[in-house]
């Protein structure tokens, strides 16, 4: 096969995967250092890609008029005339994407429903492995086993926009997820912020605009003083700009964990519902993961996590203590 001069990499699910698919970048541009690299995303999560060095274009997947959108997508796609298509996605409509491209190449996952048109196939399994070693399989006939880390750009924009808070010591925590169940309790998080202020003078709360007013409620139920409520105010490479240098970056399993490992930030990550063994644990050299102690049937619950506590009891998230969480400090 020809030596490939452009990839399109597709990767349409959350924030956390898009940061960990940042990863085949890295790897591509490694071994095809003048390659024209593109990368396709959901509305909404192209701004974490804003100025990506490796990267000819960002396109753009706006599921908002969905069918009508994906007509335009296939023929943008299908004139670039990509060398290699990599669908990281095990969902249909990436799959129709990928059948439909006109790339000399397409590989995929064959949990994807239209995996019978790729060129190449690879088994996806949640077995003892991290998400970019899964992904990694994906480019192995191009590059080799080995999986690069996940790395974003903050631009120094992003940079000056965190400066005025980054003191010498401080600590990030971002409280919320999509999930309930991925979620420490905002009384939990209430303590540690409590601990916490013994041990410097400045503590950032971080998180979406739909994450403001609990992190607010958090905020003022502590009674700390020194904590401020950034949740909203900053974007996801602002965000990631301010947790680079931070002491250390509490973490629920969410997307703020992938930022912080995409930073190599130190990171602290509670797991309530889900296990690190599926595959999307904290990456940064100094990481620690903090699970409850006791021994629990029924978790992990699910993949993803639920909007509640299947059994009514949320013990695998009540039962882990501020002293484990504060392992690292």
């Amino acid at each position: 096969m020809d030596r490939p001069n452009s990839f399109l990499i597709i990767q349409t699910a959350f924030i956390g995967d898009v940061i960990l698919a940042t990863a085949l970048i890295e790897k591509l541009h490694e071994h095809y250092p003048t390659a024209a690299i593109d990368f396709l995303v959901r509305k909404g999560n192209e701004t974490l890609l804003t100025h990506h060095p490796y990267l000819r274009e960002v396109i753009v997947f706006d599921k908002r008029n969905k069918y009508r959108n994906l007509i335009k997508l296939i023929k943008k796609i299908r004139s670039n005339q990509y060398d290699e298509l990599i669908n990281v996605q095990r969902y249909a409509t990436t799959g129709i994407l990928s059948a439909l491209s006109s790339s000399k190449h397409k590989v995929g996952f064959d949990k994807n429903p239209f995996s019978f048109f790729n060129s190449t196939t690879i088994a996806h399994s949640f077995e003892n492995v991290h998400e970019i070693g899964r992904n990694q399989k994906l480019i192995e006939h191009l590059t080799d086993s080995i999986p690069a880390k996940p790395k974003l750009y903050p631009s120094e924009t992003d940079f000056e926009k965190v400066r005025a808070y980054q003191h010498q010591h401080y600590f990030c925590l971002a409280p919320t997820s999509v999930w309930f169940t991925k979620q420490w309790p905002a009384e939990k998080w209430f303590d540690l912020i409590k601990t916490l202020s013994t041990k410097t003078d400045s503590l950032f709360l971080l998180g979406a605009p739909s994450d403001s007013a609990i992190c607010e409620t958090i905020k003022l139920k502590s009674g700390v003083a020194n904590v401020m409520n950034l949740a909203g105010k900053l974007n996801f490479l602002e965000s990631a700009a301010l947790m680079k240098n931070a002491t250390m970056n509490f973490v629920n399993d969410s997307a703020p964990m992938h930022l912080a490992s995409a930073m190599n930030a130190p990171v602290t990550a509670i797991y309530c519902s889900t296990v690190p063994s599926f595959g999307f644990g904290p990456l940064s050299d100094q990481s620690f993961v903090v699970e409850s102690q006791k021994k629990l049937s029924c978790r992990p619950c699910g993949l993803h996590g639920h909007k509640s506590c299947p059994k009514g009891h949320f013990e695998c998230a009540h039962s882990i203590t501020t002293a484990q969480v504060c392992i690292g400090v």
